[in-house]
């Protein structure tokens, strides 16, 4: 019975997987254009395009998961956090993007604070997307305190700031990485260290069962 109710998706489900694949498609825009592909010109229908393809993608994989979840459960929970994952790191990438475009700065202590302020930003939604629909299983009621969430996410957010800062500041990198893209690099390298934590520390500490 557990098993049939883990792996039936709701409206809800699809409501908000939409949305996530929407927003992806958004916050993948001025990430795209600090790291100025030739090759990509970006436009109206550019945009438009990257959306419908986004949306349609994101319910696809979780209708595909959910078949998976027939047979193993807890695959439909891996997806739900992997989409929610995706949704925060490219809302965190595309604030920390837009602020770089915005100053023309790429290292030093003011690229560590942006990555601060994006990883808050991002975080901050987070707890009520894992509450709720991650980690609940459709009990409104979910355990998990704010407080120790916001414990592991501080943690993650230090791992991030100290990556990524030391990535771009201190490895030497090919000339052919511009600024802004060793500045991506950077990113991705805490960004990935972590999502590592967050998911032990979400998953085994704040909304355990």
């Amino acid at each position: 019975m557990e098993q049939n109710q883990n792996a039936v998706l709701t409206k809800k489900d699809y409501f908000l997987i939409t949305f996530i694949g929407i927003a992806f498609a958004l916050f993948t825009i001025p990430i795209l254009k600090n790291l100025d592909f030739a090759q990509i010109k970006i436009s109206a229908f550019f945009v438009l395009g990257l959306i419908i393809f986004f949306a349609v993608f994101a319910n696809i994989a979780i209708f595909i998961a959910s078949l998976i979840a027939k047979k193993i459960p807890v695959v439909l929970q891996v997806a739900k956090f992997a989409a929610v994952g995706a949704f925060n790191t490219f809302l965190d990438w595309g604030i920390v993007n837009l602020l770089m475009a915005a100053t023309s700065i790429f290292a030093g202590f003011w690229y560590g604070i942006f990555n601060g302020i994006s990883f808050m930003v991002a975080n901050s939604g987070s707890y009520f997307w894992s509450k709720y629909w991650t980690f609940s299983d459709g009990n409104k009621n979910a355990s998990g305190g704010y407080l120790q969430f916001f414990g592991i996410t501080f943690i993650g957010l230090l791992v991030k700031i100290a990556i990524a800062y030391f990535v771009v500041t201190y490895v030497s990198h090919s000339s052919a990485f511009s600024p802004e893209r060793w500045a991506n690099v950077g990113i991705a390298s805490g960004t990935i260290l972590a999502m590592v934590w967050n998911f032990i520390g979400y998953k085994f500490f704040v909304f355990k069962k």
